[in-house]
């Protein structure tokens, strides 16, 4: 508990995580109305639309994973930190453990707030409330992610390309891809595209990946990056 406290009181006493999860929102929202606005329509996976502000809203969310781990190398804090906490794993888990929760009390509210907000969507109907508790669940899984490959590469600019090479570039390969077996297995495999499917509402059978397989896929690459984390930060020199 003591580590929790620490990585809480670092998390509150900066500027810098209150205003990336501040952006989180606001693009989550602001973008996700805008683009509703403009695909309105027979045929249109209303929830999946509204919710479409993550694809700009999770950027934030990974820099500031990044910036958790990385920042704390930069200015050699962390020795600081693992000084304080000689179990590295556990100091892991627990910065680990208030992103997650930072994250998904800023997610939380801005999902919320985009489904209510749009018509003839409703809370009440499971779909759209999976599409929800889905979109939350994708974004503290992207902060996990960018959590674990902060800690394997360290270095903030590296890690920053890293994590948002890997969630924005698989979809672009995928559109340029026409074998369709090559092309399934992008949106497949890749963490964003797989994440995302948990938003869908409609068309189910037709998708890559099914909505909770296609967050697994995502869990898988950010258990995936902390593991492999853990195990850099416990025996490399730090």
């Amino acid at each position: 508990m003591n580590a929790v406290r620490a990585e809480w009181t670092k998390l509150c006493t900066t500027p810098g995580p209150a205003w990336l999860l501040l952006a989180t929102a606001a693009l989550t929202v602001a973008l996700g109305a805008a683009i509703s606005a403009a695909a309105a329509g027979p045929g249109v996976d209303a929830a999946r639309v509204t919710l479409s502000g993550v694809y700009l809203g999770q950027a934030p969310v990974a820099v500031l994973a990044v910036l958790t781990v990385s920042g704390e190398y930069s200015t050699s804090l962390i020795r600081t930190t693992v000084t304080a906490i000689p179990n590295r794993p556990a100091m892991l888990s627990a910065k680990a453990l208030v992103l997650a929760v930072a994250v998904a009390g800023a997610a939380g509210p801005a999902v919320g707030v985009s489904l209510l907000a749009a018509p003839h969507l409703s809370l009440a109907d499971g779909p759209v409330l999976r599409a929800g508790v889905g979109t939350v669940a994708y974004l503290v899984l992207v902060a996990l992610f960018g959590l674990g490959a902060a800690a394997v590469v360290r270095d903030s600019g590296g890690a920053v390309g890293v994590v948002l090479g890997l969630l924005y570039l698989p979809p672009l390969l995928a559109s340029m891809v026409a074998e369709p077996r090559l092309h399934r297995l992008l949106e497949r495999a890749s963490p964003m595209s797989a994440g995302l499917a948990v938003q869908a509402t409609t068309d189910l059978d037709r998708m890559p990946i099914g909505p909770w397989a296609g967050l697994g896929v995502l869990a898988a690459w950010s258990v995936a990056a902390l593991a492999g984390g853990a195990l850099l930060l416990r025996y490399r020199d730090i």
